[in-house]
C-alpha cells in the first residue's frame, strides 16, 4: 500500500464517519424512529427527545454525552456499562499520557536518522507492501546499534510506568462502585440466596428437598429460610414455550380480525391458517378458535408437566434462601463440606442469569469439560491461523492480480485500485472474525458455567486470545512469510527468519493504522447512526408486526454485547501498545479509537442500549488481566526488536515483563477478592425495608414452573416438612 493509498483510506473513512452522523442527527429527529434512537428512555418511562425533536441541535447529542456523570450511566445502564466506560478512560489516558512525551521525541530521532537510505543503497530496491513517508517516522529508519535506541528504551518503560499507575486507580475506583452498588438498601433477590451444587445422595426414605434443608438449617438455624430444588425442566420448558407462542399467535390473530372490520363490512373477515407444516398443508382452520383451544390443551398439560417435575426430576443442585444478606454473603464463600465434590456453593446470580441445564454438571464433569474446551478452543485457534494468514497474505492487490489474472481490467482503473487497495484485506479479515463469538459462547456454556456474565466473560476471554494471536500475530507473520517466501527458501535458518520478521515489523504498521481508522471511523459511524437497526425495525413493522407486543420486540436494543466489544478494544489496545515504541504515529489514531469510542457509547448506554444483567462490575478483573497481557505482549515485542537492533542494551527491557507479571499479581491479591464474592462489610449495610422473603423466594422459580394455581403445598416433595415449618 502506498501513501495515496493510506490516505485515501482515511479520508473515505472520516467521510463515511461524517455522512454517517449526518444521517444520525437527521433521523434521530423523526419522532417515528424515537423507538430505535431512544429506546432505554422509553422503557425508562422518560421523554425520548427531552424538548421536542424539533427544539434540539442535531449535535446536542455530544454536549450531553460529555456532560453526563458517572451516576448518570449507572441510572441508566448499570454498573457494568460504568466499569466498561472506566476501562475505556483509563487506555485514553494511558495513550494520551504515552503520547505526550513518545510523540515529539521520538518521532524526530526517527526522522532525522537515515537507516532506509542506506539500505536502499545497498539493496536498491525497497520492500513491497511499505510505503518510505510514514516508514521513515519510525524505528525501521533507526540504524542498528545507533545511541538513539537509547530514546526508544526508555519510551518502553514510560509507557509501562503509566499503564501501571492508571490501572491501579481504575482497579481502586472500580472496587469503590461494586461496593457502593452492593450496600444499597434495596431488596435484591439475589443477595438473600446461593446456588449449591453436587449434593450427595440423599440417605433413603428422606427427599432431596428434606436432606438440602436439614444439612443448612444445622449451619444457619437462625437465618435459614428455605431451598428450592433444580429440576430437569427440559419437558416442561417445551410445553411452556410452545403455550407461549400459541398466546403470541391468537394476540396476532386477534388484531388481524379486529382490523379486518370496517364500515363497509363490520363483521370483519376471521383470519384462517392450516395445520399442517409451516402452516403451508393441512386442514384449513378458524385461526382464532385454533389457538384458543391449543392454549387450553397446552394449559393442562403444563399443569400436568409441572407436576411430573417438581415430584420427579429434581437434581443434585439447589437454590438455598437465608433471611439476612450477610449470612447469604458468608455462606456463599464458605467451605461447607470435607470434599470439595460435595455441597460446593456460590453466591446466586440474578435469577434472569441462571444456566439452569448447567447447575446439575457434577464437580469432576465441570473439570473435564473444561480442559476439553481449552484444548478445542486452542486447536480452533491454531486452524483458524490458517485461513487468516491466508487471507491477510492473499487479499493483498498484487497478490489477486497474480492469481486471479481476469481481475486485471479492474485493478487497472486507478482510482478503483486505490479504494480496493484501502479497504480489500481489513475488510475481508472483520467479516472473517464475525463468524467465531457464536461459537466460544456456546463453549463457554458447555463448560458448565452456570450464569450468563460468566459464560459472557469467559467467552470474552477465549476470544481476546484468539483474535491477538490470530489476527495480530498472524497477520504479522503471515505477511512476511508470505512476502519473503523465496528468501526463506534460499536461506532457511532461524536467524534468517527473525531479522525478517523484524524488518517487517514496522511495514505492517500500516495495515494496522488503516484497520484502526476503519474500526473507529466506519465501526462508530455505523454504530450511532444505527442504520441497519433501523431499516430492520421498519421492515418488520410495516411487514410483519400486528400487535404491541410484536413492535416492541422489533425495536428491542439488547445490551452493549460485551463478549465482543471487549475483545474488539482488547485487540486494539495490543496493537497500539506494540507499535506505540516502534511507530510511534499510530498513538494518535488509538487516541481517536477510544475518545469516539467513549463519546458514542456512551449516547448509546444514556439513550439506547438496555442491559440485560447486572454483575456488579466482574468484568473488571478480566478487563484488567487482558491490558496486562497486552502490555506484556508488547514488552516482549520490544526485546525482541531491540535484539534485532543488534542494541548492546536489549537486557534492561527484560525486568518490564516480570514487573507487569508482578503488578498483575499485587492487583489480584489486594482487589480480586471483593469481586469473586461480595465482603461481609458491604452486606452488613442496613435496608431500608424487612425483605419480603415469599416473593424472593419465587423470583426465582422459572417462568415454565410458575403458575398461579401452583401453591406451596402443591410442591410437596419441592418443599419439605423443614421449609414448611421455617416459613411458617
Amino acid at each position: 500500500m502506498d501513501f495515496t493509498s493510506f490516505l485515501t483510506s482515511l479520508g473515505t473513512s472520516f467521510l463515511i464517519f461524517l455522512v454517517l452522523m449526518i444521517v444520525f442527527a437527521f433521523l434521530s429527529s423523526k419522532p417515528g424512529n424515537n423507538v430505535v434512537y431512544y429506546p432505554n428512555r422509553i422503557l425508562k418511562g422518560l421523554d425520548p427527545s427531552e424538548g421536542g425533536p424539533k427544539s434540539r441541535n442535531p449535535f446536542s447529542w455530544i454536549k450531553e454525552a460529555m456532560s453526563s456523570s458517572e451516576r448518570d450511566i449507572v441510572a441508566m445502564s448499570g454498573v457494568d456499562t460504568a466499569v466498561y466506560f472506566v476501562f475505556l478512560t483509563t487506555v485514553l489516558g494511558i495513550l494520551v499520557l504515552s503520547g505526550v512525551i513518545l510523540l515529539p521525541v521520538l518521532l524526530p530521532l526517527s526522522a532525522t536518522d537515515n537507516a532506509l537510505k542506506r539500505q536502499d543503497a545497498k539493496a536498491q530496491t525497497t520492500s513491497k507492501g511499505t510505503f518510505n513517508e510514514l516508514d521513515k517516522l519510525s524505528m525501521a529508519n533507526i540504524t542498528a546499534r545507533s545511541s538513539r535506541l537509547w530514546g526508544f528504551l526508555i519510551a518502553c518503560y514510560w509507557v509501562s510506568i503509566v499503564t501501571f499507575v492508571l490501572l491501579w486507580r481504575a482497579y481502586k475506583h472500580v472496587s469503590w462502585l461494586r461496593a457502593e452498588a452492593l450496600k444499597s438498601p434495596d431488596v435484591r433477590p439475589q443477595q438473600f440466596a446461593i446456588v449449591v451444587r453436587d449434593i450427595p445422595n440423599a440417605t433413603q426414605g428422606q427427599t432431596k428437598k428434606e436432606q438440602v434443608d436439614t444439612y443448612f438449617k444445622a449451619i444457619y438455624p437462625e437465618a435459614f429460610y428455605r431451598s428450592m430444588i433444580v429440576t430437569d425442566n427440559k419437558v416442561v420448558n417445551k410445553t411452556w414455550e410452545s403455550l407461549e407462542g400459541f398466546k403470541k399467535k391468537l394476540a396476532r390473530a386477534e388484531a388481524v380480525y379486529e382490523r379486518s372490520k370496517t364500515t363497509a363490512k363490520p363483521e370483519g373477515t376471521r383470519p384462517t391458517n392450516k395445520t399442517g407444516f409451516l402452516g403451508l398443508v393441512g386442514e384449513k382452520v378458524d385461526s382464532i378458535d385454533y389457538y384458543n383451544d391449543k392454549i387450553n390443551e397446552l394449559v393442562t398439560k403444563l399443569e400436568s408437566e409441572q407436576k411430573v417435575t417438581l415430584r420427579e426430576k429434581q437434581q443434585d443442585a439447589a437454590l438455598v434462601f437465608f433471611s439476612s444478606r450477610v449470612v447469604a454473603a458468608s455462606a456463599a464463600q464458605s467451605l461447607h463440606a470435607q470434599m470439595v465434590d460435595t455441597w460446593s456453593v456460590f453466591d446466586a446470580p440474578e435469577p434472569i442469569q441462571l444456566i439452569w441445564p448447567n447447575l446439575k454438571i457434577k464437580y469432576f464433569q465441570r473439570e473435564l469439560r473444561q480442559y476439553l474446551v481449552y484444548v478445542i478452543v486452542a486447536l480452533t485457534i491454531f486452524f483458524y491461523m490458517i485461513p487468516i494468514t491466508f487471507i491477510s497474505a492473499f487479499t493483498t492487490l498484487d497478490n489477486l492480480v497474480k492469481y486471479l489474472p481476469f481481475i486485471k481490467p479492474i485493478v487497472r482503473i486507478k482510482a478503483l485500485r486505490t479504494v480496493l487497495e484501502a479497504y480489500l484485506p481489513q475488510l475481508a479479515l472483520i467479516i472473517f472474525l464475525a463468524l467465531l463469538p457464536k461459537l466460544l459462547l456456546f463453549l463457554s456454556k458447555f463448560e458448565g458455567i452456570p450464569t450468563e456474565s460468566h459464560a459472557v466473560r469467559a467467552a470474552s476471554g477465549k476470544y481476546y486470545y484468539f483474535i491477538v494471536l490470530n489476527v495480530f500475530i498472524g497477520v504479522t507473520i503471515g505477511g512476511t512469510l508470505f512476502k519473503a517466501f523465496h528468501r526463506i527458501q534460499d536461506n532457511p535458518n532461524i536467524n534468517e527468519i527473525a531479522s525478517l520478521l523484524a524488518e517487517s515489523l514496522p511495514g505492517n504498521a500500516t495495515f494496522f493504522l488503516t484497520y484502526v481508522a476503519l474500526k473507529f471511523f466506519v465501526g462508530y459511524g455505523l454504530e450511532l447512526s444505527r442504520i441497519v437497526p433501523l431499516i430492520i425495525y421498519h421492515l418488520k413493522r410495516k411487514y410483519l408486526c400486528k400487535t404491541e407486543a410484536e413492535l416492541k420486540e422489533a425495536w428491542q436494543p439488547g445490551d452493549l454485547g460485551y463478549a465482543t466489544r471487549v475483545p474488539g478494544d482488547m485487540l486494539i489496545v495490543t496493537i497500539v501498545f506494540c507499535y506505540s515504541v516502534i511507530a510511534p504515529v499510530i498513538i494518535p489514531f488509538g487516541v481517536l479509537y477510544f475518545g469516539l469510542g467513549w463519546l458514542v457509547l456512551r449516547n448509546q448506554a444514556l439513550k439506547v442500549y438496555v442491559p440485560t444483567y447486572e454483575s456488579y462490575g466482574r468484568m473488571w478483573p478480566h478487563i484488567h488481566k487482558r491490558v496486562l497481557a497486552s502490555l506484556i505482549l508488547y514488552q516482549i515485542t520490544m526485546f525482541g526488536y531491540f535484539g534485532a537492533q543488534k542494541f548492546y542494551y536489549t537486557p534492561l527491557v527484560l525486568p518490564l515483563p516480570f514487573l507487569s507479571l508482578i503488578f498483575g499479581f499485587v492487583c489480584g491479591k489486594k482487589f480480586y477478592p471483593a469481586f469473586e464474592h461480595p465482603a461481609l462489610e458491604v452486606a452488613a449495610n442496613p435496608l431500608k425495608e424487612p425483605p419480603n422473603m415469599e416473593l424472593i423466594f419465587r423470583s426465582f422459580i422459572p417462568p415454565s414452573l410458575s403458575s398461579e394455581k401452583i401453591e406451596d403445598d402443591q410442591f410437596e416433595d419441592a418443599l419439605s416438612s423443614v421449609s414448611r415449618r421455617t416459613a411458617v
